[in-house]
């Protein structure tokens, strides 16, 4: 009986310390510190709502590597938009931005580094999470695919000094409708989009954040790679707004049709030509 009672004080000794070995294998010295809210760092000049690209001008100053067919469906979304007031199909209908858009960051960034997962969570349209898991998994086989899609990457030290300094990771299975940008440059409806990122602290100011990005889309003539840079936010007790699209977006979706909503409740053309809604599916008043 003795014998029996000592093996199970060092079972249960050994269940214990297991979670302290767990945590004590996750050495958070060895991650670059991303803790803190993150925004998008403004470009000097710039004014509304931000490109794709930040060191470009928007809309088609963007210099988009668009085929031609797809770059005939952004000019016919900005005529659209001259037209009717109205930007793109995630703008007015509520939907997640999805990948790469959602990394414009309009709405605060944080950023939680574990040594299987790096979480990326932005308050905005809705609570919109990426998951980039870092735990050397190959791709699954079968995936559904989302707007932010099934993130895979690798922490690298790239300058040799013992930590890891530089976060590499690609992004596939989305689905769409996405955009690059509020201006409406498309990306393909095949939704065989492929994002590649390499984030990174800035060497001399480690308040600001670096995201190289690369998508590979079959909308583009080759790849097309912009820095998207953010700026750490010093206050440890920084507000974290919420962004309630429904009550942001005056605009309705009736078939396929696009309405404004006035601030009397009352449903509006969105063009000059447009035909009113539908109503074979609302009965008139009973007699």
């Amino acid at each position: 009986m003795p014998y029996r009672a000592s093996v199970a004080m060092m079972v249960l000794a050994a269940a214990l310390c297991m979670p302290v070995a767990a945590a004590q294998a996750f050495d958070d010295a060895l991650y670059p510190a991303l803790t803190g809210q993150w925004t998008r760092a403004t470009v000097p000049g710039a004014a509304g709502l931000p490109p794709f690209d930040p060191a470009k001008p928007p809309g088609r100053g963007q210099q988009a590597p668009l085929t031609p067919e797809y770059q005939a469906k952004f000019e016919a979304a900005l005529a659209g938009r001259a037209a009717n007031g109205l930007i793109d199909v995630v703008s007015t209908t509520c939907l997640a931005p999805g990948m790469p858009m959602m990394m414009q960051a309009y709405a605060p960034m944080q950023i939680t580094v574990l040594p299987e997962t790096t979480y990326i969570l932005i308050d905005h349209i809705h609570e919109s999470h990426r998951r980039i898991f870092t735990d050397g998994r190959a791709w699954p086989k079968t995936v559904q695919p989302t707007f932010t899609g099934y993130s895979i990457g690798k922490w690298i030290d790239e300058d040799g000094d013992g930590r890891y300094d530089v976060l590499e990771a690609e992004t596939r299975h989305l689905k769409g409708p996405r955009v690059f940008d509020s201006s409406g440059i498309p990306l393909h409806e095949d939704d065989e989009t492929v994002v590649k990122e390499r984030l990174y602290l800035d060497k001399t100011d480690r308040n600001l954040l670096h995201d190289e990005i690369t998508v590979f889309d079959h909308a583009l003539t080759r790849p097309w790679t912009v820095l998207k840079t953010y700026r750490r936010t010093l206050d440890p007790l920084a507000d974290w707004p919420e962004y309630n699209c429904l009550e942001q977006i005056p605009f309705v979706h009736i078939g396929d049709e696009t309405y404004r909503v006035n601030p009397d409740g009352y449903l509006a053309p969105t063009r000059n030509d447009q035909p009113p809604p539908d109503l074979r599916y609302f009965g008139g008043p009973k007699q």
